[in-house]
C-alpha cells in the first residue's frame, strides 16, 4: 500500500512505497506452480505466485455428485472391511439413501442405472431431463447381461463375512471433490486478538478469531439452565470488564470516585461485559441516562 507523505501546498511529492512482506500461512506445504512478475510505468512491481498442493481425502472433506448431492466424508474404511458383491467389486463411496427423498435427485438414480448399463454395452446414455433413454430400456439391457433390472446387487459384509440384510443399489456414479476441505477450516483458539471498540474476540479463522456463541446457542443453554457456562462464554471468556458504580445515583464512576455525586462513599466495583459499559456510555452521549440499582445482600 502506498504511504503518501504530506507536503506544503503547491509542492507534490511522489508517493513513498514501503515493502510489506507476505508470510505463507497454511497447515500443509505447497509447491510453487507459476510465478508472475509485472511492473507499471513507475516501476512498481507486482509479483503473483500460484501454489499447488496434493491432498488425499480425509474425514470432513466435502464431495458432491453432478446432481448437487453433496456431503462430507464421515468414515474412511480399510479395504478389507468394505462390502463386496459376488464378482468381488467393492464400492469407492457408500452413500446414505436418506439424501434422496427430501432432495429428489432422480437424475442420480438414473445415472447409476444408465452408467451400469453403459459399461456393459460400451456406449453412452443420454440422461438429462429433456428426453433420452428410458429406464425400461436400461433395465432390459441389465437383464440381458444377467444383472438385476433395478440395479440392485447382493452384497457381503467385509467385517462379518455375512450377506447384508438388503440388496444394495450399486453402480458407477461420477463424484467430485469440492474445495471445502477440513484442513482449511480447522480452527481453535485460547487467547488471542480482540476488537478495539468492543474488546470482544475478533471474528473469523483468518484473524485468529474466537468461536461465536450465537443467540440460538444461548437459548439452548438457558433451556438447560447452564447459567455458569453462559457467564463464562458470554462474559469471562469474551469481554469481562471491571467498573465502579455509584450506589446513590447509579451512574458509572472512575477510580472509586463518582463524578456526579462528587463522592466515593457508596461506590461499588462490579464486573460487566465491556459491550454493556460501552452501551451505557453511548446512551449517555445521546442524553439518555441509564442508572444501575445496586442492592446489598447480607449473609
Amino acid at each position: 500500500m502506498p504511504t503518501v507523505t504530506m507536503s506544503s501546498p503547491g509542492e507534490q511529492r511522489p508517493p513513498e512505497y514501503r515493502d510489506v512482506p507476505q508470510v505463507y500461512k497454511s497447515a500443509a506445504d505447497s509447491y510453487i506452480e507459476k510465478v508472475m512478475v509485472s511492473s507499471n510505468s513507475e516501476e512498481a512491481f507486482l509479483i503473483k505466485i500460484l501454489l499447488r498442493q496434493t491432498r488425499t481425502p480425509e474425514i470432513g472433506d466435502k464431495f458432491s455428485s453432478r446432481h448437487g448431492q453433496k456431503g462430507v466424508c464421515g468414515l474412511i474404511v480399510p479395504q478389507q472391511d468394505m462390502p463386496f458383491n459376488d464378482k468381488g467389486i467393492c464400492p469407492d463411496v457408500v452413500m446414505n439413501p436418506h439424501g434422496f427423498p427430501s432432495r429428489m435427485t432422480v437424475g442420480k438414480l438414473i445415472e447409476l442405472l444408465a452408467g451400469k448399463a453403459g459399461i456393459l454395452d460400451g456406449k453412452f446414455h443420454y440422461g438429462t431431463a429433456f428426453g433420452g433413454d428410458k429406464v425400461e430400456d436400461i433395465s432390459a439391457d441389465l437383464i440381458k447381461y444377467g444383472y438385476n433390472y433395478l440395479g440392485k446387487e447382493y452384497m457381503t459384509s467385509g467385517i462379518t463375512g455375512e450377506p447384508l440384510s438388503a440388496y444394495i443399489y450399486f453402480g458407477p456414479v461420477y463424484y467430485q471433490k469440492l474445495k471445502h476441505m477440513v484442513l482449511d477450516k480447522m480452527h481453535a483458539r485460547a487467547k488471542g486478538p480482540r476488537a478495539v471498540l468492543t474488546r470482544q474476540p475478533t471474528e473469523g479463522r483468518s484473524r485468529d478469531g474466537g468461536l461465536r456463541l450465537g443467540e440460538m446457542e444461548r437459548d439452548c443453554l438457558i433451556g438447560y439452565g447452564a447459567s455458569m457456562l453462559l457467564l463464562e462464554r458470554l462474559m469471562i471468556s469474551s469481554d469481562q470488564f471491571e467498573v465502579d458504580v455509584c450506589g446513590d445515583c447509579g451512574l458509572l464512576g472512575y477510580s472509586g470516585w463518582c463524578h456526579y455525586c462528587k463522592s466515593s462513599q457508596n461506590v461499588s466495583s462490579l464486573r460487566i461485559p465491556y459491550a454493556c459499559k460501552l452501551l451505557f456510555q453511548e446512551l449517555q452521549s445521546m442524553n439518555i441516562v441509564p442508572r444501575l440499582k445496586l442492592v446489598k445482600y447480607s449473609d
